[in-house]
């Protein structure tokens, strides 16, 4: 098989063309391999390759849904047995996972061929994905740009015709982000729908979701049916799926009520071409028959923020204690910003911090009341289109102070003060829509409805009620009908 011919198809159909007989899991391999090998020099994408086991696992009888096809896997939260799960950083380059993580071992039941670990940065705590360690990965619709974070290794890959789709997770964004970026559907699925054991119950109280990225909304669907095939018998709660399988939920629109926005939610500048991607999709869902108009949920959104950051800088702290116990990583092993935001963490009382955790209750029970009103909100997925490699790095005043606090032992000083919260909402002013959905448990996708004039992708939000995956689905696959966008593809 040549690669225009593989580009051409979805996962979908890559399975069904190794079901008929039409081509092997070795060859697609082989296609997937090359493919990677040619644009990833660009890139930087994949940073662990996996090709010995691919294609001995290739050569093996595969059965299930996809089997045969290939596919990546994040270097973050999907562990593979006896290799190291870097999550973007020095500390964890080289401890081997001791076991499959349990999406990991679906998509492995599934029939795919896994062949490499895609880029992130360090613990995914960014909506970018530079981390020192590896490099940053770049936008294969703009070197010069970024192809999101924390799951940008995944969407540059799939974007670049590498694999048909690839794994990813989402604790503030890291789905959606990436996905509209690259020009991507990106799916999070709601709280405990999906696996995250066997290392953890929930990943950062339920907020943070396995799923995937994907060039078609059917590839979404059917993976979301492999990861939510069981119940993990180990998890915190038994989520209710539906009776139709999400493949068959995804061909069955309905008409539906859309409340849409385009202020930002924490009072920070939108670039026109967001209000313009949300302008125009809310015009082409009008013509497709959908109730369309201007409406938002009542939440006090800056708290939010700050709530969230409260949860992500505790766990980020817990996380590099836990490291530094299990190897004896030493500061030198962790970034200077890993540092900046784990010290925060470490200065917040646990008072406050209940407190926080427990508005995370409020902020579900108003985003319901605006469901109650209305099927899904409608926002910009992004602010502004994707910022330029290196644009967010922390200013150098701000590393040399960083420094000396940190050697005086006075790093959580900084946290708490009036320009830490002022340098979080800085920091959060690309992409103040997505935290929303994480804290909520609700679930939420991006749909790659629009482009600037320059050709970047930009994508438009939609964020549902609890068990609003199937009618995401359908919804997207509607747009998807009416604007396609599978077939477009970067010049690399």
């Amino acid at each position: 098989m040549e690669y225009a011919e593989y580009r051409a198809h979805d996962a979908v159909g890559l399975a069904a063309l190794v079901a008929g007989g039409e081509v092997s899991a070795a060859e697609l391999l082989e296609v997937a391999v090359a493919r990677a090998e040619a644009v990833d020099g660009k890139l930087n994408a994949v940073v662990r390759p996996m090709h010995d086991l691919a294609r001995e696992r290739a050569r093996t009888p595969l059965t299930g849904p996809f089997a045969g096809v290939p596919f990546l896997i994040k270097d973050l939260s999907q562990d593979y047995a006896g290799l190291p799960t870097g999550s973007g950083s020095r500390s964890l380059a080289h401890l081997p996972a001791e076991r499959h993580s349990a999406v990991v071992e679906r998509w492995l039941e599934a029939g795919l061929v896994i062949f490499g670990k895609t880029n992130t940065p360090e613990f995914g705590a960014k909506g970018i994905t530079e981390p020192e360690v590896n490099g940053p990965t770049r936008n294969p619709w703009d070197l010069t740009r970024t192809p999101g974070g924390s799951s940008g290794g995944s969407a540059a890959a799939v974007a670049a015709g590498v694999v048909p789709m690839a794994g990813a997770n989402d604790g503030g964004g890291s789905i959606r982000i990436p996905a509209a970026c690259c020009g991507l559907f990106g799916l999070k699925p709601g709280r405990g729908l999906v696996p995250a054991g066997p290392a953890t119950a929930e990943d950062l109280h339920g907020a943070a979701t396995n799923g995937a990225v994907s060039r078609t909304v059917r590839d979404s669907a059917a993976l979301l049916d492999v990861l939510t095939a069981r119940p993990d018998p180990g998890g915190p709660y038994l989520a209710a799926r539906p009776e139709l399988p999400y493949a068959e939920l995804a061909r069955r629109p309905r008409p539906l009520r859309i409340g849409f926005t385009t202020r930002s939610p924490i009072g920070t500048e939108v670039d026109p071409h967001a209000v313009a991607a949300v302008d125009e999709t809310a015009k082409l869902l009008a013509r497709l028959g959908h109730e369309v108009e201007p409406a938002e949920p009542e939440i006090d959104h800056r708290q939010l923020a700050l709530d969230f950051l409260a949860m992500w800088t505790t766990q980020l702290a817990q996380t590099v204690d836990e490291i530094r116990h299990a190897t004896g990583a030493g500061p030198g092993d962790f970034e200077l910003d890993t540092h900046l935001l784990a010290a925060a963490g470490r200065s917040l009382p646990a008072p406050r911090y209940f407190a926080a955790h427990q508005r995370w209750n409020t902020y579900s029970r108003q985003l319901a009341a605006f469901h109650d009103r209305y099927d899904l909100l409608l926002t910009p997925t992004l602010a502004r289109p994707p910022v330029r490699i290196g644009e967010l790095d922390t200013p150098a005043p701000v590393r040399t102070l960083a420094r000396a606090l940190m050697k005086a032992g006075l790093l959580g000083t900084l946290a708490g003060t009036k320009a830490w919260e002022r340098a979080v909402i800085a920091n959060l002013a690309a992409t103040p829509y997505t935290q929303l959905a994480n804290i909520t448990g609700r679930p939420a996708m991006s749909v790659p409805t629009y482009r600037t004039p320059e050709g970047l992708p930009l994508g438009t939000q939609f964020v549902g009620p609890l068990g609003g995956e199937g009618t995401l689905l359908a919804l997207a696959a509607q747009i998807e009908a009416e604007q396609p966008w599978a077939r477009l593809e970067p010049e690399l």
